[in-house]
């Protein structure tokens, strides 16, 4: 019989599309964004008899179908180190307490057996640890007992750094055992970022791409992750994050927004190539694959910091582009989804009914359908006796 899932905050389903390709059938989502739900209908289609609610607050635990896992990518925007640092106290952050409210409310034998919990890895560390104790506790009140682990993208299949710390609770008398810790594999190489005729494609060396965010950006020179070529010939990518300048051989990490307005940076003032960054054991010199951050210009010693074979995360604004020899772009829709997980197929079935910012704002707001895809199937085969 195949497992049933139910997905809140589906945004535009990447939890669905990870859990239905591990095996599982999603008989449900609750979004409230409108813009997420013309995309999620795009893909997923319109399953006859799914659960559908817009808003979770006005969700009774008696109209939420009986399932075998709840999914929930509840809001970040006050844990993100981004944020305010409301945490689990913000009016966003909040609503995981509706999770919570919708579990005790069901009778115990309609309670899922699983919960799979995602946000930011800043979640373990914000009001120095007390909101995710609040988290765990109110789990365990819940009937459930907890594991977690922080899981990063670009050992999972795709070149994006994304580190999102994953929550899975386990009914008790219902499933036991464990499924972490999930291990991945070296990131993949992606060889062509960025398609089309002779003087435009992108490649990168590394394989590996940043964090995805999901604010819209305006044009090329606004603040924002470029690609140059260096002396190489290899590509380079410039982040203008904060009006300071990032180096970079791979994409940095998406974000919801970086600094306001237009920068008045232009990409022939970014081409370092060469940087070393102020150690304790002397400088660590950055070469080919690396990520380097000048974030701090007023600084005698730390003129660039320095991040060895990896690069940082695609977040909501997708301010990301490159410099392709004559002008500077960014990154396409089409790209961030990409860096997602998804499917250029189901890309263009979301294109279709949304506008470019409203497509860079859902890849940056989404989760990692790779990652997801391994969390479920490692729920299967714990299911089915493969994991002790």
């Amino acid at each position: 019989m195949e497992n049933t899932m139910i997905d809140f905050f589906a945004g535009i389903g990447g939890f669905s599309l990870g859990f239905e390709a591990a095996g599982f059938d999603c008989i449900g989502h609750c979004e409230i964004d409108r813009y997420a739900q013309r995309s999620y209908t795009a893909i997923h289609g319109k399953k006859e008899g799914a659960w559908f609610a817009s808003d979770i607050t006005t969700v009774r635990p008696e109209d939420v179908p009986q399932c075998d896992c709840i999914t929930a990518g509840f809001p970040c925007q006050d844990i993100s180190v981004a944020g305010r640092g409301g945490g689990l106290s913000g009016a966003r952050s909040s609503l995981f307490f509706e999770i919570i409210r919708i579990i005790k409310g069901k009778n115990s034998c309609d309670k899922p057996k699983w919960l799979v919990l995602e946000n930011v890895k800043n979640l373990l560390s914000i009001n120095r640890g007390r909101d995710f104790a609040t988290v765990l506790h109110s789990l365990a009140q819940s009937g459930y007992d907890v594991e977690y682990q922080v899981l990063n993208s670009k050992y999972h299949g795709v070149p994006q750094n994304r580190e999102r710390v994953f929550i899975v609770g386990h009914l008790r008398g219902r499933s036991v055992g464990k499924i972490f810790p999930i291990l991945g594999t070296d990131a993949k190489s992606l060889i062509e970022l960025v398609g089309g005729r002779q003087g435009k494609r992108v490649y990168d060396p590394a394989g590996i791409g940043v964090t995805l965010t999901a604010q819209s950006g305006g044009m090329g020179g606004k603040t924002g992750l470029y690609a140059v070529k260096d002396t190489t010939d290899m590509a380079s990518f410039i982040d203008l994050t904060h009006n300071s300048l990032r180096l970079t051989d791979v994409a940095r990490c998406i974000k919801t927004r970086y600094t306001a307005g237009v920068s008045n940076r232009r990409g022939d003032n970014s081409g370092v190539v060469l940087v070393r960054e102020a150690t304790k054991q002397g400088y660590v010199e950055a070469g080919i694959g690396d990520s380097i951050n000048f974030s701090f210009p007023g600084s005698k010693t730390r003129r660039g910091r320095v991040c060895k074979g990896a690069s940082n995360t695609l977040d909501t604004a997708c301010n990301q582009g490159i410099f392709d020899g004559y002008r500077i772009r960014r990154l396409t829709p089409r790209e961030c989804f990409r860096l997602q997980g998804i499917d250029d197929d189901l890309f263009e079935k979301a294109q279709a009914v949304n506008s470019d910012s409203q497509l860079y704002k859902q890849a940056g707001n989404g989760v990692t359908v790779n990652v997801i895809y391994d969390i479920a199937s490692a729920l299967l085969e714990h299911e089915n006796g493969g994991t002790e």
